[in-house]
């Protein structure tokens, strides 16, 4: 085995890494998850996940979590109603979906983020996860790496993986590459106990998610767990937006004042999504890699998902190419097929960016139209062809 008396750390405990973690552990491979949060219950997680069959389903079925999986989903969430800014509805799959249909491969369950974490953290032997872990720079050694944390010990590593998200410390060590902005900015808040607060939001959504166009702008809105509604306001604009808004992102006065002025158009039912709000809001700059990305593989580094390939949400693929890059990375390493962890490194690499590259593309290109003019009747005609 490749990994036969070798040690592999992984920087970045979400779904990847974590997912990552558990097929290794299985085989019982010496592995460690290095996390910067300080525990578990650190940070608000984002948004719900939609899981597809054959990458973030098949990661799960892998790793014998299905079953957990589907004590733990929000069932219904996953249907859609496509809306223009005033509100009125152009499709509805709610009459027809079925809650549960995991044998259909089309069938897109959404887990909450922060649920979907405790199953894998659960899953994991204790003390897999070293929390409150700040990776700030690693070296060379003895064919490993000597990694640096703030605050904490420096540790060895035969194999590192970089699983620490779009702002990755360990991509430099694999690549110069860059991701680029993409010209679209999303502003994300969270209503919990939506019923209560957001009382018309709440019975417009039923428990789904809706996507609204015009003028150029979305707000993409989804059910959360207990209760909770979490949404993105989506619109063009330039990539300083995030600091040079003159808003304050904790001040719902504020953002709400700036909603109105630039969502000018929309009705005034959706209000109450930045009234209800409980701040702070958090402007999401959205990032691409290039679609023609190459490196040299090495031996005893690499890196999965947003670390390796940040992308728009658009398609509804970033979790979910992060559970296969997992899966696809665990399989070469732990099979006997490859000759030297280099050639396991080198295979994955080169099917990741390959796969990698065409969902970039097409949720750069959904994007675009996303926040055109015609962005409703496209996405009515997407919904009703599929």
């Amino acid at each position: 085995m490749l990994l036969e008396n070798k040690s592999v750390a992984i920087i970045g405990g979400g779904p990847g890494g974590l997912t990552l973690a558990k097929l290794l552990q299985q085989k019982n491979i010496n592995v460690k998850v290095y996390e910067r949060d300080f525990d578990e219950n650190a940070r608000v997680q984002g948004s719900p996940l939609d899981l597809h069959y054959d990458s973030g389903l098949a990661a799960l079925r892998e790793a014998n979590l299905l079953d957990e999986f589907k004590k733990n989903f929000l069932a219904g969430a996953d249907r859609e109603k496509i809306m223009n800014e005033k509100a009125e509805i152009f499709f509805s799959d709610h009459g027809h979906k079925l809650e549960e249909d995991f044998n259909n491969i089309y069938f897109r369950p959404e887990i909450d983020r922060g649920v979907l974490r405790k199953i894998l953290l659960q899953s994991l032997e204790p003390e897999t996860v070293i929390w409150n872990s700040h990776f700030i720079s690693m070296e060379p050694q003895n064919g490993g790496w000597l990694l640096h944390f703030k605050d904490q010990p420096s540790v060895y590593a035969d194999l590192v993986i970089g699983a620490d998200g779009a702002n990755s410390k360990i991509r430099p060590y694999v690549t110069e590459i860059k991701p680029f902005y993409t010209g679209i900015m999303m502003l994300e808040g969270n209503i919990p106990n939506a019923s209560q607060t957001a009382p018309d939001i709440n019975a417009l959504l039923e428990g789904g998610k809706i996507m609204a166009f015009g003028n150029n702008q979305n707000l993409l809105i989804g059910q959360k767990a207990d209760g909770e509604i979490g949404f993105y306001a989506s619109f063009r604009a330039p990539e300083d937006w995030k600091t040079n808004n003159g808003i304050t992102h904790y001040n719902n006065d504020e953002v709400f004042r700036w909603y109105k002025d630039s969502y000018s158009d929309w009705s005034n039912i959706w209000d109450e999504l930045f009234i209800a709000t409980v701040p702070p809001f958090i402007p999401r700059p959205i990032y691409c890699i290039p679609l023609d990305q190459y490196w040299e593989s090495q031996s005893n580094v690499t890196i999965i998902g947003d670390a390796a390939h940040v992308m728009p949400p658009f398609a509804g693929e970033g979790v979910n190419m992060a559970m296969l890059d997992a899966l696809e990375l665990s399989r070469n390493l732990l099979s006997d097929n490859f000759t030297d962890i280099l050639q396991a490194i080198v295979r994955y690499e080169e099917s990741m960016r390959k796969r990698a590259s065409l969902i970039a593309g097409e949720s750069l290109a959904n994007g675009e139209f996303m926040h055109s003019e015609n962005a409703l009747q496209s996405m009515v005609k997407m919904f009703e062809r599929h």
